[in-house]
């Protein structure tokens, strides 16, 4: 088809209501870097259809019916680590957010976000990097952190990490990008962005999103204020 190319973003759109599932396809559809190749209305159909489609990316409501968000998260993630989660949610809070994260969502946007915003974050997550809106990361993971019920300790250790690596890994879970981390500590972005990757591989992060969760769990960044 014309304006379709071998780059095209294939996006499955998973969402219980069929009017939010057409409003996020009208205007993923007009641009000719995204294809719309299926809609689920629950988190099973959704991974049944991702293992038929192959999606490159999914937009994810996190409250469904049958299997929710975060469980056909966790089982593409598994089964299909290609497929990138993009996780929706009608609430600013919501405890499954960072349940969806762990579970291997790329990324986090409330439902009240503008298409430029989710055009964008489409395209952010498809190239592996996190999208969380920035309203949204530290009161989501000062939540987290002060919720009663923890999880299993984590895994992360800052043990294996040298100071610099150290030092970028707290500046990116105080919400700065790598340009701002650069300009901080005065090293240049692509020295950052090699730190960066040495902080996912010995974290086992998957992604930034991820990074910054160690970050408040191992108590380096801490609710409120900096570690």
């Amino acid at each position: 088809m014309s304006g379709r190319t071998t780059e095209t973003i294939r996006v499955l759109i998973a969402d219980d209501q069929p009017l939010v599932r057409r409003g996020l396809a009208l205007i993923l559809t007009p641009h000719p870097a995204f294809e719309v190749v299926g809609e689920a209305g629950d988190g099973e159909e959704a991974v049944a259809l991702a293992h038929r489609l192959r999606p490159d990316v999914v937009v994810m409501d996190i409250r469904m019916p049958v299997l929710d968000g975060v469980g056909a998260t966790e089982q593409l993630a598994r089964a299909l680590p290609e497929c990138r989660v993009l996780a929706l949610s009608t609430f600013d809070m919501d405890e499954y957010v960072v349940a969806a994260l762990r579970a291997g969502a790329c990324g986090f946007l409330p439902k009240d976000i503008s298409p430029e915003e989710l055009v964008a974050a489409v395209h952010v997550v498809h190239t592996g990097e996190a999208a969380v809106a920035p309203r949204l990361l530290t009161r989501l993971i000062s939540t987290y952190v002060r919720a009663p019920r923890r999880p299993e300790p984590p895994a992360a250790s800052a043990d294996d990490l040298t100071p610099r690596e150290r030092e970028v890994w707290r500046l990116m879970a105080t919400g700065l990008d790598n340009a701002e981390i650069a300009e901080t500590m005065d090293i240049s972005a692509s020295t950052v962005k090699n730190h960066i990757t040495s902080v996912f591989a010995k974290l086992g992060a998957r992604d930034r999103a991820q990074a910054v969760i160690a970050a408040y769990e191992t108590g380096l960044v801490v609710a409120g204020g900096q570690g």
